[in-house]
């Protein structure tokens, strides 16, 4: 593509607010740039006349100060505390350096169009050990450096490694060379390209078939402190309830309703926890959404009471697609009131999707929106459905070329209105916004639980993620890691897979190695195909192929041996619910990503740039999934630090290579140094039976190392009027003592009354034990000491003689 350059010296710059710089060029290039912040800072050319995003949390302000600026021959500098921003006079090329003057990013070129006039792009300069991260849920390796990308929501049914489109558009790469990180967002909802070197090697391009050319640069100087920053710019979700961590079992499609009765039972009668059993298309009359088959769920509310009893929350399925059928109270709803899709024409755009032929309501109306949200009414307060997954919302459609909608659809667009190039990427993140809404309306003060298979960048507001319609393959488990830690990079930590994969039936082997890798992720589901078509409507190649096809994808379906170490995981799962809800809660606090890449970890060394196997879940635990077939050992590279095993507390040092074991039951975790890492009784789902004394595994060290414990009711918005509880403990330890301490802010009291704590790695026998003064007793077993507390402690000693 050949691009047309803007040209011409800077006539005019001007400070127009404290915060907001303009410059003007012969050519009359205009640009903006606006200081949010000290270490965000934000490029808009040629602006258009509206300022509207659906990325940026409205609750974001920029920090209203004035920035010093200075004028030299060549240039103008722009000065915060963190950053210098450069503006050349001859050419517009910005340059930004931190406070010791290193430079971070520089333009190639400010501002490109093609050569057809439609879009606009800029390129920036790449330096020699410069490496890229983010973009959401590209399915590729960690770096992104010699490679391109695209967005464009897409229904990526089977897709493999290296495939673009998939389904989520989220516009955000963290650029780091010499420890050194940053961020671009490119807000823009057209369909958008980056390359990364893969046309000019040292040459980065990024840009739109559409809109503004409009950034956010965002510094760190960390990787963790880019995510966070962009998180706070694009906004941090809510707690979710504390049932969504657990374990969740799905199939397309579970029916009727005998079918999933008998799914429960299975799970209580092995006693394998399980949180969540998701009703697939073929619980709706038709596939009508908002509807109950009357002949497969003929008493819906009584058949999730029942559930509920027994421990299980029912998530249903809602897609876009409302099928045209003049008896139908939803598409009458939305003819009357003129909530659907038109053409240009103005006639209403018909697309065919599981019902049939349908209209899709135009989720960037805001009328449309709250009529959605109204829908949910008998589905979550009456039937007490506890969630609502939202499938094919790219928007996705069969039968065409484009798989979407025609361009020249119209869209509102919270009243600037355009067509589909423009709203297609949003539409998606819109009908989860519109679905959460109605959710928190109609669930009398429960959190809400949506998930959605595309978005846009901010959807962590609204919805959780999955990664789409992946293989039953070792390649793809492999992918479901990448892509998990890439969307935790990108704002989305609450993500997970299709544990398994959704289509064709992994092997036992596959299946084991799946559920303990997705063990460890935010998101834990099992999600398959069952022997239904496939997505085109025919009959799967694939599964055609294979023989003695086995369907069933439940815990207990590869066998026994296979059954108890699945069994053993997901017990896992449960017993560290605590640490994972807290890590939550620091999600939602600071945007700290759930998921962290060791390169997060230790930055400073180059491994791990390249290498992404493991990964930290939350500040302490390392885990270290196995990915290859029949593997037997397998070779780490642990980060900067000393590490304990989980499972026989070997402590191991960072940044040096080592071997281990892996049979089929085990796959290595690690814990820090002086982690404090909580643990529940095992339960067979949230809330099962109360807990009577919390277990906290101790690990020695020698520095200082803070834990943090969150805890409040588990559901609804009493946290947000103080009924919660932060408890930060710190560990230090010396050659003959260890101490803990504990503080504690917040008005929420935990359930129980007692610490059980297991101290491991001690380098002395414990011979005295102070609490607060006093003396108390414990217990030794091998290397472990055992010590029951009252959870009010404020500060333990354990001394040698």
């Amino acid at each position: 593509m050949e691009y047309l350059k803007p040209k011409g010296a800077v006539t005019h710059f001007s400070q127009t607010a404290p915060h907001i710089f303009e410059l003007t060029t012969e050519d009359h290039t205009i640009l903006h740039i606006h200081l949010l912040a000290e270490d965000i800072l934000r490029f808009r050319y040629l602006p258009e006349s509206s300022d509207f995003s659906y990325a940026i949390h409205p609750d974001f302000s920029p920090q209203p100060q004035a920035y010093p600026w200075e004028e030299t021959e060549d240039y103008f500098h722009i000065h915060t505390e963190v950053l210098t921003c450069q503006i050349e006079k001859k050419d517009l090329h910005i340059s930004l350096f931190d406070r010791e003057g290193h430079l971070i990013q520089e333009d190639e070129h400010p501002l490109m169009h093609p050569k057809n006039g439609k879009g606009v792009y800029c390129t920036k300069k790449i330096h020699t050990h410069e490496r890229f991260f983010g973009l959401g849920d590209k399915a590729v390796g960690p770096d992104l450096r010699g490679k391109r990308f695209e967005f464009w929501g897409t229904d990526a049914y089977r897709y493999q490694r290296g495939d673009d489109p998939l389904y989520r558009n989220i516009p955000f790469f963290i650029g780091m060379q010499e420890s050194r990180a940053y961020g671009i967002f490119l807000d823009n909802t057209y369909r958008t390209h980056f390359d990364f070197g893969a046309t000019y090697p040292n040459i980065l391009r990024m840009g739109a078939e559409g809109g503004e050319m409009n950034y956010y640069f965002i510094y760190g100087p960390s990787l963790q402190q880019v995510t966070e920053k962009y998180t706070l710019l694009t906004g941090k979700p809510e707690l979710p309830p504390l049932w969504a961590l657990g374990y969740h079992q799905c199939r397309y499609s579970y029916y009727p309703e005998s079918r999933v009765r008998d799914i429960a039972e299975g799970f209580r009668a092995r006693q394998i926890p399980c949180d969540a059993i998701y009703l697939d298309i073929d619980y709706m009359d038709g596939f009508r959404c908002f509807t109950w088959h009357p002949e497969r769920f003929p008493q819906p509310q009584q058949l999730i009471a029942d559930l509920q009893k027994n421990g299980f929350k029912t998530i249903v399925i809602i897609d876009p697609g409302i099928k045209i059928d003049k008896n139908y109270r939803v598409y009458r709803q939305g003819l009357q009131n003129d909530y659907f899709c038109k053409r240009k024409n103005g006639k209403l755009f018909k697309g065919k999707v599981w019902p049939g032929a349908c209209h899709f309501p135009d989720f960037t109306h805001p009328a449309v929106r709250a009529w959605w949200a109204d829908l949910f009414k008998e589905l979550v307060q009456e039937d007490q459905v506890a969630g609502i997954w939202n499938d094919m919302n790219e928007p996705a459609v069969f039968e065409t070329d484009s798989k979407t909608f025609p361009l020249d659809v119209q869209h509102h667009y919270e009243g600037h209105p355009c067509d589909h190039r423009k709203a297609h990427n949003v539409y998606g993140m819109q009908m989860a916004r519109a679905t959460y809404e109605g959710f928190k309306r109609w669930s009398q003060g429960k959190r809400p639980f949506v998930i959605s298979r595309s978005g846009y960048a901010g959807l962590q507001r609204y919805a959780l993620v999955w990664t789409g319609d992946n293989t039953a393959s070792w390649d793809h488990l492999r992918l479901a890691n990448q892509q998990c830690q890439r969307l935790s990079l990108s704002g989305l930590s609450f993500a997970g897979s299709d544990v398994g994969g959704f289509i064709y039936t992994p092997e036992p082997e596959l299946y084991v190695r799946w559920i303990q890798l997705a063990t460890f992720h935010p998101f834990f589901r099992t999600h398959s195909i069952g022997d239904h078509l496939s997505g085109s409507g025919e009959l799967d190649e694939g599964l055609l192929k294979m023989k003695n096809i086995q369907t069933d994808q439940e815990p207990w379906s590869f066998g026994e041996k296979s059954t108890q170490i699945i069994k053993r995981f997901i017990e896992l799962r449960y017993q560290l619910l605590p640490y994972f809800y807290t890590t939550f809660w620091q999600h939602t606090q600071k945007g700290t990503p759930m998921l962290r890449p060791l390169l997060m970890l230790d930055e400073e060394e180059p491994y791990f740039c390249h290498h992404d196997d493991d990964f930290a879940f939350g500040d302490h635990i390392l885990v270290c999934p196995v990915l290859d077939r029949k593997a037997k050992t397998k070779t780490l590279y642990l980060p900067e630090g000393r590490w304990y095993s989980y499972w026989d507390h070997q402590l191991v040092m960072g940044r040096q290579s080592f071997e281990v074991p892996v049979s089929l039951n085990t796959m290595p975790v690690y814990l820090r140094a002086g982690a404090v890492i909580p643990h529940y009784p095992v339960m067979q789902y949230v809330g099962e039976k109360p807990i009577e004394a919390l277990t906290l595994k101790i690990y020695y060290s020698q520095e200082a190392v803070k834990s943090f414990l969150y805890e409040d009711e588990g559901d609804g918005y009493a946290y947000q009027q103080e009924q919660f509880s932060v408890k930060e403990f710190t560990v230090s330890g010396n050659e003959g003592s260890l101490s803990i301490k504990q503080e504690v802010r917040g008005a929420f009291r935990s359930p129980y009354q007692t610490y059980q704590l297991n101290l491991h790695g001690l380098p002395f026998q414990a011979d005295k034990i102070l609490c607060d003064g006093e003396t108390l007793s414990f217990q030794r077993k091998k290397d472990l000491v055992l010590i029951s507390l009252s959870v009010d402690f404020m500060e333990l000693h354990i001394t040698t003689k």
